[in-house]
């Protein structure tokens, strides 16, 4: 599906990190506070010097408050407005390392003075967690600087740093290899920490299925402040990171992922269907088939309000050509009545440009910019996934609730399911939702100003509500990477696994467990953790494992 931030919720990058920012610690002592509450930032700059390797200039990757550029640094990649107000809590430092002896210094200053550490590589988090934290100094490690791919064609594989984003990723790919391709998203400045950690998807979801599935090898930095590798860091963690949201284990600095054979020709096509035009049957036919469909095929359904009434736009990509394509609808899904001139063919790189957001005239390139999209802005998602199909008469609901003021800015997609996820043991990596999901709903509303927000996210949540009885339960589950604390949250990461499991499973349904004992082997003083991160069984919680 096409993401909130390439289609729905319009945002423009401001490009800052071109320019060299060259400083002291003695520049960064004089500019930052002697104190603030509950910690000293010069205390912590002080710890850096000490801990940093000296060739590796940690004092150049530092902002802190009172530096000049640090609200442009902090905003950059910040997608979510409800995050970016004068009340939301701001880090006490930033850290954009170049060397991984940067982050590892960042480690052992933040256990020693007590500070939270937020990782950061694409700043896509719904909810803000890879760059906020309530109520505790932090301090967030950007990895923007981290961005280098190497591909090996012949292997059919890549080295891709976590700061780097999918556009760059695809882009980069195509550069050595027509025929090779990756299983990701469709939002080109997304970063790929968060998305392969957190279960990430794309429209090739059907025929190979999801990015962490991919992920053959990676390097991480651990509480201890190691560096390790697959075989150092042993299977349980390397299991762990990859679905389970890396940062509540350690660093994640760079992945190895094995790519796949793509063919010559592909087909996308986008079919809108008015409520005159019986949207809401097709709708309900598609429910049916969207998870039996011919695996190469992908079709999604986005839910909006347009001139007064609801419309459903269908959009799909082919790994095959038009007139296989056509073929494999009219024994599927005649319904949507799939025309020729409906569809164009074009290359796999091509159709990552397009599902972006990009105009065919405009130059393949701008897969690398990380100001390439479209949408910043505030906005509320939740998630759902659908065992059964929905009774056509629930649209009607639906409808309703679009057709108040605030529904004019909200959507719902329906991702379907089925083929490769199907054939996926959901133990094989933390990702659970594998088979039995005809398809994942996501619900989103924007807004334009802060003053709002209540409006907005109590709109969303009667939506949620309403939709209770047609989707999965015990539990409702929910898609990790579109990250909702409305579902429950770590109370400042002390949270006893008994509490953390009513949102935990449903993220992971039985793999939360093994996360938790994964968790506790690694980090058992909690060290990694935010309002969602995996609890250990350790000292901190209370006795019988409760809250």
């Amino acid at each position: 599906m096409k993401c909130p931030c390439s289609s729905i919720i319009p945002f423009v990058f401001v490009l800052l990190l071109s320019c060299d920012y060259r400083v002291t610690f003695a520049d960064l002592r004089a500019t930052s506070s002697v104190s603030d509450d509950h910690h000293d930032v010069n205390i912590f700059l002080d710890c850096l010097s000490l801990h940093s390797d000296k060739s590796s200039s940690i004092s150049k990757v530092i902002y802190t408050k009172n530096n000049s550029s640090y609200s442009t640094v902090l905003n950059f990649t910040i997608q979510n407005f409800r995050f970016a107000t004068a009340n939301t809590p701001k880090p006490q430092v930033i850290i954009i390392p170049l060397h991984v002896s940067h982050i590892q210094a960042t480690i052992k200053c933040s256990q020693k003075h007590g500070w939270q550490i937020r990782v950061r590589s694409g700043g896509h988090d719904f909810e803000g967690l890879s760059y906020v934290s309530d109520h505790v100094p932090f301090v967030i490690i950007d990895l923007i600087k981290l961005s280098e791919i190497n591909v090996d064609a012949e292997e059919k594989s890549a080295w891709v740093q976590a700061g780097a984003t999918l556009g760059q990723l695809y882009y980069r790919i195509a550069d050595r290899s027509k025929n090779l391709g990756f299983p990701a998203g469709v939002c080109p400045t997304v970063g790929v920490g968060g998305h392969f950690s957190g279960g990430g998807y794309g429209f090739m979801m059907r025929k190979f299925g999801l990015a962490a599935d991919h992920v053959v090898d990676a390097h991480l930095i651990d509480a201890e402040g190691r560096l390790l590798d697959r075989k150092s860091m042993g299977e349980d963690l390397f299991w762990a990171i990859r679905g389970g949201g890396g940062a509540s284990f350690g660093v994640v600095v760079a992945w190895k992922v094995r790519l796949v054979t793509v063919p010559s020709t592909v087909t996308l096509f986008t079919v809108i269907r008015t409520m005159k035009q019986n949207a809401t049957k097709i709708v309900h036919e598609w429910q049916y088939i969207a998870n039996k469909l011919h695996e190469g095929l992908f079709i999604d359904v986005v839910l909006i309000r347009a001139n007064s009434t609801m419309v459903a736009a269908f959009t799909s990509l082919f790994l095959g050509g038009i007139d296989r394509l056509l073929l494999l609808m009219q024994e599927s899904f005649p319904e949507l009545g799939l025309k020729k001139e409906d569809c164009t063919e074009m290359s796999w790189i091509e159709s990552a440009h397009t599902l972006a957001g990009f105009q065919k005239e405009e130059p393949l390139y701008l897969l690398l910019d990380r100001n390439s999209s479209s949408s910043k802005g505030f906005f509320k998602a939740k998630s759902d996934y659908v065992k059964q199909p929905i009774p056509e008469s629930a649209f009607e609901g639906i409808y309703d609730r679009f057709a108040e003021e605030e529904g004019q800015s909200a959507f719902i997609a329906l991702i379907p399911y089925g083929g490769k996820m199907n054939e996926i043991s959901e133990s094989e990596i933390p990702f659970s939702h594998r088979a039995g999901n005809i398809y994942k709903i996501l619900y989103a509303v924007a807004w334009g100003e802060d003053g709002a927000s209540q409006r907005y996210i109590n709109w969303i949540r009667k939506l949620y509500g309403y939709m209770t009885p047609y989707v999965s339960k015990n539990p409702r589950e929910a898609y990790l990477n579109y990250r909702d604390l409305d579902i429950g949250r770590n109370n400042q990461g002390y949270t006893g696994y008994k509490k953390a499991s009513i949102w935990g499973k449903k993220y992971f349904k039985n793999n939360f467990d093994r996360l938790v004992h994964v968790k506790t082997t690694v980090d058992p003083h909690n060290f990694f953790r935010n309002e969602q991160s995996i609890p250990p069984l350790s000292s901190r919680v209370p006795k019988k494992i409760g809250d």
